[in-house]
């Protein structure tokens, strides 16, 4: 009788140590998504701005329509994208499309000189660094998430319930080479 109670107890602590694997691999999941839903909300403020920016630099740029032509289309293509994979993807492209424009801008000193443009660079420039910092937290769960799935014995529970390694939000290579070179200085 002792061996069957000590072999239930076993069973149960086992049972309540495979729930607890489970319930933490789901609570590391609906932390990731919650850190995007924070980065969705930058999101929404970019894409708002980006026909307001389009629209000014149109009336300078009438050079500009292919770059003006990739914005538009990456930022409906990152609206319509309904994943968080698929967004992160979309938002790259965005932001490339972007960084594509800001160069071919250099260009237009005028355009540079007009108020409402150099307003919404601003605003573009504040939502980057808002959007840098809820990115940096994203990645911070997505990594728990991460380690989670692949570390045992949790990556055996992960597996059997379709948990998986997700990506991380990470600047796009483009933009990665403007971060990594050193601001060109004149005196």
């Amino acid at each position: 009788m002792t061996i069957g109670i000590i072999i239930l107890v076993i069973v149960v602590l086992l049972a309540i140590w495979c729930v607890s694997l489970y319930n933490n691999l789901v609570k590391l999941r609906n932390n990731r998504e919650n850190a995007f839903a924070n980065i969705d909300v930058q999101l929404k403020q970019r894409h708002d701005l980006v026909p307001q920016l389009v629209a000014t630099v149109k009336g300078y740029a009438t050079h500009e329509r292919e770059v003006l032509q990739r914005v538009t289309e990456a930022r409906t293509a990152a609206m319509g994208a309904t994943t968080i994979n698929d967004k992160i993807n979309a938002e790259n492209a965005l932001t490339s499309a972007l960084a594509g424009l800001k160069v071919s801008l250099e260009a237009y000193p005028d355009l540079k000189a007009n108020q409402n443009f150099l307003q919404l660079q601003n605003e573009i420039a504040d939502l980057e660094n808002k959007l840098a910092a809820v990115r940096r937290f994203f990645n911070s769960t997505t990594r728990e998430l991460n380690n989670a799935v692949e570390t045992f014995p949790s990556n055996i529970f992960a597996k059997m319930f379709g948990f998986k390694k997700e990506p991380m939000f990470e600047v796009p290579q483009e933009e990665r080479a403007t971060y990594d070179k050193a601001p060109e200085i004149k005196f």
